[in-house]
């Protein structure tokens, strides 16, 4: 029996204006198999975060891709959203009633397995392990995979590992994660975000569409 399907799951740079993003969207998502984008926002109004996510949904959602809010749970369901990403169990589990049952609740910035094993008992549609914190840093590498490895071993929720550049890809994938997610570098490859992609899906062994 072949073993699931892995997939991509894409970050977007912080915006503070989508137009940057939106128009190379589309071709990026035509290059790599993408389960998801995590649109991360910079803090203004709200009406502004609506409309921002909007238009970058437009673009994501058309291409039966889930887009995932960087927190602003508050507001999923006004910019149509399919859900959000919640960094740290406490905030998981404050966020969490307004996201269940028609959205997809992600857990990441897990501090131990105790909060990852906590995140997925209270209603986690997936797990994060080693992306950034807020000022930039990770997790070791080699704790990330040996975190991947027990979850993938021993439970039926998904997890996702950060890749930080294009050599993590693979170590990532042996761990039998079920996503692995692309941050800020894709975006600053030297041919494009869309080429960067399809050379991450390329060695990731991703379907290329």
């Amino acid at each position: 029996m072949n073993p699931p399907r892995q997939r991509l799951y894409l970050f977007t740079p912080p915006l503070d204006d989508p137009a940057r993003v939106v128009g190379e969207l589309d071709a990026i998502l035509q290059s790599a198999d993408v389960a998801a984008v995590l649109l991360r926002l910079a803090e203004t109004d709200e009406r502004t975060l609506i409309e921002r996510a909007k238009a970058v949904g437009g673009v994501v959602q058309r291409r039966n891709v889930a887009l995932l809010l960087d927190g602003h749970t508050e507001i999923v369901g006004r910019a149509g959203a399919d859900g959000a990403h919640l960094t740290g169990i406490e905030t998981f589990a404050a966020a969490l009633s307004l996201l269940k049952p028609d959205r997809i609740a992600g857990a990441g910035g897990l501090r131990s397995r105790h909060d990852a094993m906590l995140a997925g008992e209270t209603g986690a549609d997936y797990v994060m392990f080693g992306e950034p914190n807020q000022w930039g840093r990770r997790p070791p590498f080699e704790m990330v995979l040996e975190q991947l490895t027990w979850w993938a071993q021993l439970l039926v929720i998904p997890c996702i590992g950060y890749a930080g550049s294009m050599d993590e890809i693979g170590p990532l994938q042996r761990t039998g994660a079920d996503f692995i997610a692309l941050g800020d570098w894709i975006w600053t490859h030297p041919q494009g975000a869309a080429a960067g992609l399809s050379e991450a899906a390329q060695h990731f062994g991703a379907q290329v569409s």
